[in-house]
């Protein structure tokens, strides 16, 4: 999406702050602002069939209807924009209602202090348009059926692109995340959200996961040949780990393959992983006996505490991108990133920060001490084929 194609909504009280915030946006190439003095008014807006709002900037404290309550408002409308918080309030207040907003389901690129800047702003609005992008797929085709999932799952249509970890003390590549895309022969590349459901419904989530398992395993072999003995990261759902013989036929597909088992590592959600399902916790357990790395993927979004996480035979945590994006600038999410930290380096585990996406990012995250570093900054997710290549070129900066 064009920057000038946008819609935005600046609801803000104080009249200099309102034309200030529409001067930056209008001065980032943004043509189509709506300007609003309070909550009431920027409900209108959002509730008009005849306006569109791609992100509505919202100040917390104005009269009538504050911030927070036209917050609640937008999640009861399910409005599908986004939205950016602003406020002067004290920062621990402001993390608290960007977290309610999660929780109602708004999508919260992030929360700015005043005074606002246009460096803050454009951040977050190159966020948004990143989302954007991943989530556009070509629509030539109706909707999905499960005659095309199982001609799918038959030609083996599913690919891994990999996205690389990187040992923030060194700089090295450590590993790389496989990300499953459907190359759909008429419609293109289709993004997990679009058929993950579908698969699930089915009960196709096993063959789905073999199939995305051994060309992980194919690709990082072909990355140890050419001379980068690097890890793969594979995501694993729990239903197939739930199932009894899944992890002996793991075991036995590695030894087949004379792969490594440490350059294996099973993410499971953080979620998922405090189930407490007794053929989880064995999966779990004998595939870490056998050398396969355990990864707690999404640490500190789910209902989990460090009792019930000490149950999961894990070797890292992969923290949230919601507490290290802007981590640096904003002391209540600093606490929580510091604390994840913590607990890793107390329970001698890497620690993995997900959703890096500017220097500012990387340079805090190397000052706290995190193992490995993954997002944007470093790279997208790339077909297996081109890591190599990239690996060669990164190493040149370090």
């Amino acid at each position: 999406m064009q920057i000038a194609e946008m819609n935005f909504l600046v609801a803000e009280d104080d009249d200099f702050q309102r034309r200030w915030l529409a001067i930056m946006l209008a001065n980032l190439g943004i043509k189509n602002i709506v300007e609003v003095a309070d909550g009431i008014e920027a409900l209108k807006t959002l509730q008009d069939p005849s306006t569109s709002i791609d992100i509505s900037v919202i100040d917390l404290n104005m009269p009538g209807m504050d911030g927070i309550e036209l917050i609640r408002h937008i999640a009861k409308d399910n409005h599908p924009g986004s939205i950016i918080l602003i406020s002067a309030l004290d920062r621990s207040l402001l993390f608290s209602v960007e977290t309610m907003s999660k929780a109602y389901g708004v999508d919260v690129l992030g929360a700015i202090e005043k005074p606002a800047t246009p460096e803050g702003l454009l951040a977050l609005v190159d966020l948004y348009r990143s989302r954007i992008a991943s989530q556009e797929v070509p629509s030539t085709l109706p909707g999905l059926t499960f005659d095309d999932l199982r001609r799918a799952l038959r030609n083996r249509e599913f690919e891994p692109f990999f996205q690389p970890k990187v040992e923030l003390a060194t700089g090295q590549v450590k590993g790389a995340e496989a990300f499953a895309r459907w190359l759909f022969p008429q419609r293109g590349v289709v993004a997990p959200l679009e058929f993950l459901p579908l698969l699930e419904e089915m009960g196709e989530m096993e063959a789905f996961t073999w199939i995305v398992i051994e060309k992980s395993i194919a690709a990082c072999r072909q990355w140890h040949q050419k001379g980068h003995p690097v890890s793969v990261s594979v995501n694993f759902a729990p239903s197939c780990l739930a199932r009894p013989q899944f992890a002996e036929k793991l075991i036995d597909y590695a030894a087949a393959q004379q792969f490594d088992p440490h350059y294996l590592i099973v993410e499971v959600t953080e979620s998922a992983a405090v189930a407490n399902a007794p053929h989880f916790l064995e999966s779990l357990a004998r595939l870490r006996m056998k050398g396969f790395g355990v990864s707690v993927d999404d640490y500190g979004t789910g209902n989990s505490n460090l009792q019930q996480l000490l149950h999961i035979p894990f070797s890292e945590l992969k923290i949230d991108r919601s507490f290290v994006a802007g981590a640096a600038s904003n002391h209540a999410l600093e606490l929580v990133l510091s604390a994840s930290l913590d607990v890793c380096r107390k329970l001698d585990k890497h620690s993995v920060a997900v959703g890096v996406e500017t220097q500012q990012d990387w340079d805090f995250l190397l000052k706290l001490g995190c193992t490995y570093a993954q997002g944007y900054y470093i790279a997208k997710p790339m077909d297996g084929a081109a890591l190599p290549l990239w690996m060669e070129e990164w190493a040149q900066f370090f």
